[in-house]
């Protein structure tokens, strides 16, 4: 449904039990930017360790009501709780179990439509759901606006946790919370490659944390060698032997995209085309360069091959 015809906007918050759902909407419905003047209509499809406070709810001006067996989940029964309570939004916690595409695919009542799509993640049990219940999390994870790992610890493969969610979905935002629930930066004094390995492997899903980090951290990478997939891009502006080897990158919205990449030099250029996808082999340095028209990362190729194109080309940066 067009967002334009929508009158009463849902926002789903998924995730599996004692996963963080309730915590995460008891703290939403406090937040400023959460408020509106009409009602909401919060709509639970399963029963937690957590629970909503009535005074809470009623402060917020936020009606609750719970669904639990997954046959009353119906299209019908949705329309009787829009005549009851006249929500102008609902915030539905709702049951993996009974699966998202099935949410996501099932009518809704005129007017109402799916405007987010929320996932919580008990990080200290995230392994043992992946390796049993795997289809499952990427059922949730596919459509997913932002997934927020809860109760994160510094002993974590969170750059893991972090690739795992973006090889499904990677337009997703991937947000870590600590033990005590304060957001924290997995990349802030690292990155989800090895820097001392003789060759720094790129992977697809974190090109765009490495065009970035590249620009901003030259002692990390001057000297080093680097591989990486991109899509060619040649013009005559760019200097003889010269190439740009980069990614579609959307910057906010579908409709705002360009392409990101980084001069480099090969004596393959002539042979290359535009547009082709090639896998990079490059040492990295910095050198002014008219085309920058400052000093940045300048790259010398060692290898430069024909490759097949990546599941997904566009690059997202969280």
């Amino acid at each position: 449904m067009n967002e334009d015809n929508i009158r009463v906007p849902v926002f789903v918050i998924t995730g599996f039990l004692e996963s963080g759902k309730t915590s995460f909407l008891n703290m939403t419905l406090r937040q400023d930017y959460f408020m509106i003047d009409d009602t909401t209509l919060l709509i639970n499809t399963e029963q937690g360790e957590r629970e909503y406070k009535p005074n809470v709810l009623l402060q917020f001006d936020t009606d609750y009501t719970e669904i639990t067996d997954q046959a009353q989940f119906t299209k019908e029964k949705l329309e009787e709780l829009d005549r009851e309570f006249e929500p102008a939004r609902v915030l539905l916690e709702y049951n993996p179990l009974w699966g998202v595409k099935n949410l996501e695919e099932m009518e809704l009542p005129e007017g109402w439509g799916i405007v987010q799509e929320i996932v919580t993640v008990d990080a200290s049990t995230f392994q043992v759901y992946v390796a049993n219940m795997k289809s499952l999390f990427v059922d949730m994870s596919r459509n997913a606006e932002i997934v927020i790992f809860n109760r994160c610890t510094k002993d974590m493969p969170l750059a893991n946790f972090r690739r795992s969610i973006k090889v499904v979905n990677p337009a997703c935002q991937v947000l870590f919370e600590d033990v005590n629930g304060d957001m924290t930066d997995i990349f802030e004094d690292t990155v989800p490659y090895d820097l001392d390995a003789d060759v720094i492997e790129v992977e697809d899903v974190d090109y765009g944390i490495f065009y970035v980090d590249v620009r901003e951290h030259p002692e990390r990478y001057k000297g080093k060698t680097v591989r990486f997939k991109g899509r060619v891009m040649k013009q005559s502006r760019l200097g003889k032997g010269y190439f740009v080897p980069g990614r579609m990158a959307m910057t906010c919205c579908a409709d705002d995209t360009t392409f990101i990449g980084y001069l480099c030099e090969s004596r393959s250029t002539p042979k290359l085309k535009t547009g082709n996808w090639v896998d990079v082999i490059a040492e990295v340095d910095y050198k002014y360069s008219d085309v920058y028209g400052e000093e940045g990362p300048v790259l010398t190729a060692k290898a430069v091959k024909n490759a097949m194109p990546p599941e997904v080309d566009m690059v997202y940066f969280s």
